[in-house]
């Protein structure tokens, strides 16, 4: 790797600073002052900045109990970004793998490896999202058995020329229902409700394929074991 690259990797410096770092003699490998900015270094080169020993942090993977009022998007609107959460070196390079509305809470997923994120996000893998769906009126009875079948063979959405892929509906009481989907459409959870005349009040994920919150409170975070990032 180039050592301008390498020092952008490890810190805040952008190209045009590394290579201004470089030009001031602030740079070490080995031992060495460097100024050649496409010197190339390795893992066992020991790169220093201002006699800060620098080390490549390497991929991600991190999963979050996602709170109300906090944004999965890259740039910051209204609301706290999820990432923001995340006490993690170079925190601004990880992306959520799928995202959830300000206003849904639960399990997100975040990495900066961006092949991963897409195994875990691709219907034709069929990692199955389950969300607690809270409904403002009850739906029970035939309407409910209308419901499981109409969300089985896949829901035409407003705006859409596809029906969504089958997915699976359970009520766990009148009001609150377990829905398992496969895909990850725009507002897909509230649009699939809206379709058969219900309205969703509230919305919660608790799981991605193998992975729950376990007992992730709120704005808790953790890094995935190996064993769990190689399950997708």
């Amino acid at each position: 790797m180039r050592l301008d690259r390498f020092l952008c990797e490890t810190t805040d410096l952008t190209r045009s600073l590394a290579k201004k770092a470089l030009h001031r003699e602030e740079v070490q490998v080995d031992g060495e002052v460097i100024k050649n900015p496409a010197t190339q270094v390795d893992e066992q080169s020991q790169v220093t900045w201002n006699g800060e020993r620098l080390a490549l942090v390497g991929l991600r993977y991190v999963m979050l109990h996602k709170p109300e009022g906090v944004e999965c998007s890259a740039r910051r609107g209204l609301y706290p970004l999820v990432r923001e959460l995340v006490d993690l070196p170079h925190v601004e390079r990880l992306q959520t793998v799928g995202r959830l509305d300000v206003d849904t809470t639960g399990l997100v997923l975040l990495t900066d490896d961006g092949q991963w994120s897409h195994r875990v996000t691709s219907p034709k893998r069929r990692c199955g999202k389950v969300y607690a769906v809270t409904l403002a009126e009850p739906l029970e009875g035939a309407a409910r058995d209308d419901a499981v079948a109409r969300f089985a063979e896949g829901v035409l959405l407003d705006g859409e020329e596809k029906p969504t892929r089958p997915a699976e509906l359970t009520m766990r009481s009148p009001r609150v229902a377990e829905l398992t989907l496969y895909e990850g459409k725009y507002h897909q959870v509230k649009r699939m409700f809206a379709a058969i005349g219900h309205h969703v009040v509230a919305l919660h994920r608790e799981s991605i394929g193998p992975l729950s919150l376990g007992q992730l409170g709120p704005g808790e975070w953790r890094e995935l074991t190996e064993e769990e990032v190689a399950r997708f």
